[in-house]
């Protein structure tokens, strides 16, 4: 299955379980944010991607710059390890890491989890990329992708036992839309992915595609 079947099916299965209620306040909540502007305001294809420092799950401190002086960059921002939709896309990419190194390219997946929980998503979906903490969302906040989780989603998300201020290591609630961004090695983005609806994601096969692309553009 590809990812984006993956994510059809953990989608079904979970709307299955959910209370109607509960259904209904999150597809509202999804369609607001989509109607709010943030894709449009976010970072796009054709603009620089913004240079950053984040520590990864270990306390290395990784910078865009540098991996961008070794070649292209995928670039992933997902919400936690608490997300099923997440780790399904960051098992999905680890599937694919030998495609997107063989593009001669580097991944790395930035959330705004502490390195703590960082470390626990790299152990718990046996990842070998870069999974890096953006505590605070500094850096989600300057590529246009933070939003905060509605007041009427908080409940919910306590009942399924999701603690984002634990998770993330504040009281914000705030956390990135789902976006991935292949960028060239001059810093130009050359592919961007940014959606509102947390249960999808671009597929690995398309970041492929896009590497390739940027490959003969070269």
């Amino acid at each position: 299955m590809t990812l984006t079947e993956r994510l059809a099916a953990q989608l079904a299965e979970i709307r299955a379980q959910l209370p109607a209620e509960s259904l209904k306040a999150m597809e509202r909540a999804t369609a607001d944010l989509a109607a709010s502007g943030i894709i449009e305001a976010s970072i796009d294809a054709g603009d620089r991607a913004p240079d950053f420092t984040l520590p990864n799950a270990t306390g290395a401190e990784v910078k865009l710059s540098d991996l961008l002086a070794k070649g292209p960059v995928v670039l992933s921002f997902y919400r936690g390890q608490w997300c099923p939709y997440c780790n399904l896309e960051l098992r999905g990419l680890q599937e694919t890491l030998a495609e997107i190194a063989a593009a001669g390219a580097t991944l790395v997946a930035v959330s705004p989890q502490t390195p703590d929980n960082s470390l626990s998503t790299v152990e718990k979906n046996a990842l070998t990329f870069e999974v890096l903490s953006d505590v605070g969302n500094r850096v989600a906040r300057e590529y246009g992708l933070v939003f905060s989780l509605p007041e009427e989603l908080r409940p919910i998300y306590a009942n399924f036992g999701i603690d984002l201020p634990a998770h993330n290591g504040d009281k914000t609630f705030e956390l990135p839309i789902a976006a991935t961004y292949v960028i060239a090695p001059d810093g130009t983005v050359a592919h961007a992915f940014v959606e509102a609806d947390y249960t999808k994601r671009l597929d690995p096969t398309d970041i492929v595609a896009a590497l390739k692309g940027l490959a003969v553009a070269v």
